[in-house]
């Protein structure tokens, strides 16, 4: 008896799988992170590295967009505030908070957020277009948006993010 029921299972596991259709889509690998309370992401191919507690060393007249510069492995890195670029009210630096080193096409330096997220990878249809509610400051930066965890994500362009602080240096 037991094993009629044990063919009943499997043909029931044959008949499921036969509706199931396997799809490669592209995937996208990301670093979500949360910047005042608000969710966005870099592609993970420009975020090299993920640093914690490293000391910010402050550099006299700079502007407000840099929180100063960190030696990383003998090499001097820049550490830009997104806060200010992306028209946020600034988070005072938590145990939390963590060093992103990104590399632009040509621009690399550090960028402080208040927490990473995830390194996840989401497929490439569930991110859409901007909407066009995006405020008119932040329309260059934002490649597309999705929804992860039920929280709203802005995928920024690291590389337009970078290229543009370096041209106006504030």
């Amino acid at each position: 008896m037991s094993g009629h029921i044990l063919d009943q299972i499997l043909s029931q596991h044959q008949e499921a799988r036969q509706g199931i259709i396997n799809v490669d889509e592209p995937t996208l690998k990301l670093v979500i992170f949360e910047c005042s309370q608000q969710w966005f992401a870099f592609h993970g191919e420009r975020i090299k590295e993920i640093l914690a507690h490293q000391p910010v060393f402050f550099i006299p007249g700079k502007p407000a967009t840099l929180e100063g510069v960190i030696n990383v492995r003998g090499d001097i890195e820049s550490v830009l505030l997104p806060h200010t670029l992306l028209g946020l009210p600034a988070m005072p630096t938590s145990a939390d908070s963590l060093i992103l080193i990104a590399q632009g096409d040509t621009v690399r330096s550090g960028i402080r957020v208040d927490r990473v997220i995830d390194v996840c990878d989401v497929l490439h249809s569930n991110i859409q277009p901007p909407p066009a509610t995006v405020p008119m400051l932040l329309r260059p930066l934002i490649l597309g948006v999705l929804q992860l965890h039920g929280q709203p994500v802005s995928v920024l362009d690291v590389n337009r993010l970078l290229s543009d602080y370096a041209r106006t240096g504030d």
